[in-house]
């Protein structure tokens, strides 16, 4: 695909499909919407640095389905088509430790794959053992039409 041929539209459906891929702890799903070598970026001390590869990343998510019960929304997605940018609003909800994490993430494309390649996350807060809820001070997450509860029910 060339730079000509990455649009908006494609770009969201490989962050959605991305997505997808990660609340179903589908490798294959995820490892498609990325670059072999792409990275994903975290905060300082958070997962031991950060997932190099596609296949890491992949691996890592899947575990976190499975482990945690990790389960991620899209809040607001935003995408430069010109830059082959995309930011991302999200919700992490680790539902079998009764978690929630709220952050934001900037995606890097590679113009000629349509693919992603680099993901920087910023998250509302570290994730602090003691806190049950991770998410910005002062700003109404229901009144906004956020999710308070994970869509995904444990039995």
């Amino acid at each position: 695909m060339s730079s000509k041929q990455l649009t908006a539209e494609k770009m969201e459906a490989v962050m959605r499909k991305y997505y997808e891929g990660c609340n179903e702890g589908n490798q294959a799903k995820i490892t498609q919407c990325l670059t072999p070598d792409a990275v994903h970026y975290f905060p300082p001390g958070m997962y031991d640095g950060p997932f190099r590869g596609a296949e890491k990343i992949a691996a890592r998510w899947k575990e976190a389905v499975v482990n945690f019960g990790s389960c991620w929304t899209i809040d607001a997605l935003l995408v430069d088509e010109k830059k082959a940018e995309a930011v991302i609003e999200w919700t992490h909800f680790k539902t079998r430790q009764d978690i929630l994490l709220r952050g934001a993430e900037w995606v890097i494309f590679d113009a000629d794959s349509g693919l992603m390649q680099e993901i920087r996350a910023y998250y509302a807060s570290p994730q602090a053992a003691d806190i049950k809820r991770l998410e910005l001070g002062g700003f109404d997450y229901e009144r906004r039409g956020y999710k308070l509860v994970s869509p995904r029910r444990l039995d």
